[in-house]
């Protein structure tokens, strides 16, 4: 059994250094492709700062960025699936279940109608109060009269106010159809237009949800044993399901504030990584968060070729992959099952 476990180990690595790789390669892809396709050499260049004139600014200003948030965004939506999936013991279960999303979008609306925000930073901290907001009124809603935490009854809870969320951030919008003409490329899910602002705005916080994430593992492993076993392994269980509440606002209310609500990201990737390796949390997450951002980069690729040289929102795009993907999944249980 020690060698079949030794053996198992290296391979995992192996293909986790080649989903790395892999992302690396989509990075570039993203800084050389678009409406102006630019040589990998002279990207090379302008990171370097050996560049200079319209390339230079482009690779600098517009597409390292761009491609940076895309890979923070990526892996904050693939672990808050992860996370949301090991928490409620569902495996097809989305971040926007405990209505995160609808939180994020609502505040945005309330921005920009109540207090006049029309700038993506504006929008950033409108989203991300929002969906802290309501993560802990779903928290305290589905915990009310129990005394303990429901997975289930959270889970109720948070269809119900992201539902009702959705339709007055609808109503809204469609009695004020002028103030949100800027905004629909952020209602699709996007990343363009995000520069070093927007990036340094939200990176803060996806990399402290990211790093708190990776933490919760070990102890995710011994709460999917179930409660009265976990507690008597010494885990606390409470605590860990409070901190990946902690963690699934922080990473999905930054990640919407930033790009939109994208969707199927969260749902797709921790199933591919379940088929890796396993039901093991921490390789799982560790998988997620290379796998997450590659399936965002190469969407959002994807997404300025397919029009070019117009763009698809790469919300769009992941949408497109998600649906089909969806129903693979939900038609092998076995696999996807946790």
């Amino acid at each position: 059994m020690p060698r079949v476990i030794a053996r198992a180990v290296p391979l995992r690595l192996v293909w986790l250094l080649v989903a790395l790789a892999a992302l690396v390669l989509a990075c570039a892809a993203s800084i050389a492709i678009g409406a102006k396709p630019i040589p990998l050499e002279h990207v090379v260049d302008a990171l370097r700062g050996g560049l200079d004139g319209g390339d230079a600014f482009i690779v600098r200003e517009t597409r390292a960025p761009r491609a940076l948030l895309g890979v923070l965004v990526g892996a904050a939506l693939g672990v808050a699936g992860a996370l949301i999936q090991a928490f409620t013991r569902n495996p097809l279960a989305d971040p926007g279940i405990l209505g995160v999303n609808a939180g994020a979008a609502f505040a945005v609306t309330i921005g920009i109608v109540g207090f006049g925000v029309t700038s993506i930073v504006g929008t950033v901290w409108f989203a991300f109060i929002g969906a802290a907001v309501v993560t802990v009124l779903v928290y305290v809603l589905g915990t009310a009269g129990r005394g303990s935490v429901s997975p289930i009854q959270l889970t109720l809870v948070g269809v119900a106010v992201g539902a009702l969320l959705g339709g007055i951030t609808s109503g809204i919008t469609l009695l004020n159809p002028g103030a949100f003409d800027q905004m629909r490329g952020w209602g699709a899910g996007t990343l363009s237009g995000r520069g070093w602002e927007v990036l340094a705005g939200v990176a803060p916080f996806l990399v402290v949800g990211l790093v708190l994430a990776c933490l919760l593992g070990p102890a995710l492993n011994i709460v999917a044993l179930g409660d009265e076993l976990a507690g008597a392994l010494g885990a606390r269980v409470l605590r860990t399901r409070i901190l990946v509440i902690v963690a699934v606002t922080v990473l999905s209310g930054a990640a919407t504030a930033a790009a939109g609500p994208i969707g199927f990201v969260g749902l797709m990737v921790p199933h591919v990584a379940r088929w890796f390796v396993g039901p093991d949390q921490r390789w799982i997450l560790a998988f997620t968060l290379v796998l997450a951002p590659l399936l965002l980069t190469l969407a959002d690729v994807v997404g300025r070729l397919v029009v070019a040289p117009q763009e698809v929102q790469v919300g769009i795009v992941t949408a497109l992959i998600g649906a089909p993907v969806l129903v693979a999944l939900a038609r092998r249980t076995k696999v996807s099952g946790l």
